[in-house]
């Protein structure tokens, strides 16, 4: 197969995966992603997930092959260690955000109080902590959500660098730099792939960063997509899906491979 797609970065829950619906992976889609890593595109995942929740994710789906790379939590970059089991950080990237986001956080403490407060006070939202650290929240519901949201870019004026992912009713708190199209422009450096050889998949707001343009050429969404994403990918000239999930991934990559191998 001859495709100019050399590097793919696919979001996990809601686009690979369909949480809602069976089959939980698309046949197709993962076959194909397959034909492509045998004519030697490099395959990554490109999740909100830890490396664990992802072994567990790609061990309870039962999927068919392993992905080449991982980016995880929206921010690391790993491959796969020497005995090919385990991953270990590709890179200084990860170090470095670890370090970042310490600073961040020790910088940024009287404003995430600030948002502890208001969440406490003003919501039933449950806040996320990690060894004493404020990691996120999860909200009630997406009205809910949308609150705390608006509260967090107010008090986050005077701190640009404190920034959120967000997903669904899950917020995540990190740098301003470091998320999930970072993690991917990082990856391509150090492998030396172009953006233009790069596709993207993601359906959420913790996706926009792959999909604007800025480091995937050929960005995409599945139809489940909701539409801040699917607004994203057509602004970058990217295609948008008529089919949902993995079956929207493998319509979009279909769509890439033939008009740009002609």
């Amino acid at each position: 197969m001859h495709s100019l797609i050399k590097l793919l970065s696919i979001d996990f829950d809601g686009t690979l995966v369909s949480r809602v619906s069976e089959p939980v992976l698309d046949t197709q889609c993962m076959e194909l992603i397959r034909e492509l890593q045998n004519a030697g595109a490099i395959w990554a995942i490109n999740t909100g997930r830890s490396v664990d929740l992802l072994e567990s994710g790609l061990a309870d789906f039962a999927f068919p092959m392993r992905p080449d790379f991982i980016l995880t939590t929206e921010r690391d970059v790993f491959r796969p260690g020497q005995n090919g089991d385990k991953w270990e950080p590709f890179g200084d990237w990860n170090e470095r955000c670890a370090r970042d986001h310490a600073e961040l956080f020790s910088s940024a403490d009287s404003v995430l109080a600030e948002v502890v407060d208001f969440v406490n006070r003003k919501t039933k939202a449950r806040l996320i902590y990690e060894a004493e650290r404020l990691e996120g929240l999860v909200a009630e519901n997406d009205e809910e959500m949308k609150r705390i949201v608006e509260f967090i870019e107010r008090a986050r004026t005077e701190h640009p660098n404190l920034d959120y992912q967000r997903n669904t009713v899950y917020l995540r708190f990190c740098h301003a730099d470091y998320h999930k199209g970072a993690a991917l422009a990082e990856l391509g450096r150090l492998l030396k792939v172009p953006r233009e050889n790069i596709f993207a998949s993601g359906d959420h707001h913790n996706d926009i960063s792959m999909l604007d343009g800025k480091v995937a050429g050929m960005p995409s969404c599945p139809a489940n997509a909701i539409p801040e994403v699917q607004e994203a990918v057509r602004n970058a000239g990217g295609y948008v899906a008529q089919k949902d999930h993995g079956a929207g991934v493998h319509e979009a990559l279909l769509h890439f491979v033939e008009s740009k191998s002609h």
